[in-house]
């Protein structure tokens, strides 16, 4: 590997995975992108590896840890060695070999966000991975960030910016993960505005499974055949976060389900998906303007209840970003892959308009293979 930010490194073209784990503990996705750090030259092949039940339950145990124990080291090992098999497995399926990968930029599973405290913990031994897989790794993205005291959070929407030359603007990119969180790029020159919005897929998650109705709401199917309790989401709304300035940004179990605790499966789902709708509409109003379109990436995008109820609420197209040919399973894989080449670049990866940070930085630690 040349060093950080040399000459040759800044005018090469670098072939990168990037590992992604959201706040849904659904699993592990991969994908590759070949980068100049700048922009992106080529979209590689993505796949996710769905965490098992076993591996998916002991990190849903430590959530909101505070302090490493033997069974977080136990843990974050296995979680480790599982992205290594998941990157072994994609190479292996598309035929790629494991030297023409120049870098791994990897996330890490997130298990704690305390931004407040200034700090963030996301599981994975970087150092491991790069000699498991012999590619060399860039993790720990969110953690110089917070340290200057930043969010750490999002971190996507230099990748949003890279991608976005073509799209008409202003346009708001909205990712409705475990937690929803916008990109707001009000024009090619200016930078972007970005901040967690409040729950989206991770409650409703939770609501359904803790009834042994499934992991989610698949097609929205549940959440579509109930009522939204007003009188409760009047409560769940009634929180400072949302009317709070940007950027800001959320742990995935900022919020309590308490209030839905009576009500029925469905209803539950529905007041649930009402939430995540009212609270991104909240948080789109705090914008300086209007986008012109609403683009949304993550697993609730397949979600028609919520779609339809942003529709309703905004007031603006609302697509997936499929739309303008972008690949909404694997854009955080992506943009991992990306901001790993901006940090051995020297290039920034978090900015004031979407961490909070007071200068724009880069930020990762670097594990030779």
């Amino acid at each position: 590997m040349r060093t950080k930010g040399g000459v040759e490194d800044m005018m090469r073209i670098w072939r990168a995975i990037g590992l992604m784990s959201g706040t849904s503990l659904d699993g592990i996705d991969v994908a590759l992108i070949e980068t100049d750090g700048e922009r992106v030259t080529a979209f590689g092949p993505a796949s996710t590896s769905p965490y098992g039940g076993v591996l998916r339950q002991r990190i849903a145990d430590v959530l909101r840890a505070e302090e490493r124990t033997e069974e977080i080291t136990s843990l974050e090992r296995d979680l480790t060695d599982a992205n290594a098999d998941a990157v072994d497995a994609f190479l292996r399926e598309n035929g790629i070999e494991h030297g023409s990968v120049d870098l791994i930029g990897y996330h890490g599973q997130t298990i704690n966000h305390r931004p407040d405290l200034g700090w963030t913990w996301q599981l994975g031994d970087g150092a491991r991975l790069a000699e498991k897989t012999g590619i060399a790794c860039v993790f720990d993205l969110r953690g110089a960030d917070v340290a200057a005291g930043g969010q750490g959070a999002p971190l996507a929407p230099v990748y949003h910016r890279a991608l976005s030359s073509e799209i008409e603007m202003p346009v708001c990119v909205l990712n409705l993960g475990g937690v929803a969180n916008v990109t707001y790029l009000p024009s090619p020159e200016s930078g972007p505005i970005a901040f967690d919005t409040g729950p989206a897929s991770a409650m409703l998650d939770d609501w359904i499974s803790g009834r042994g109705a499934g992991d989610c709401d698949l097609d929205g199917s549940i959440s579509a055949r109930g009522t939204v309790d007003q009188a409760v989401l009047s409560v769940m709304m009634d929180n400072p976060y949302f009317s709070a300035p940007y950027p800001k940004s959320l742990d995935r179990n900022d919020f309590d389900s308490g209030p839905i605790g009576e009500l029925s499966l469905a209803d539950g789902a529905a007041t649930l998906a009402a939430f995540t709708v009212e609270s991104v509409s909240v948080g789109i109003e705090l914008l300086p303007a209007n986008p012109v379109q609403v683009l949304v990436t993550g697993g609730g995008r397949h979600n028609p209840t919520l779609i339809k109820g942003l529709e309703r609420r905004l007031g603006l197209p609302v697509r997936s970003v499929e739309s303008v040919g972008w690949n909404g399973d694997q854009l955080e894989a992506q943009a991992f892959a990306f901001m790993a080449v901006r940090s051995r670049l020297d290039l920034p990866i978090s900015f004031p308009g979407t961490t909070g940070v007071s200068l724009a930085m880069s930020g990762g630690r670097f594990a030779e293979a």
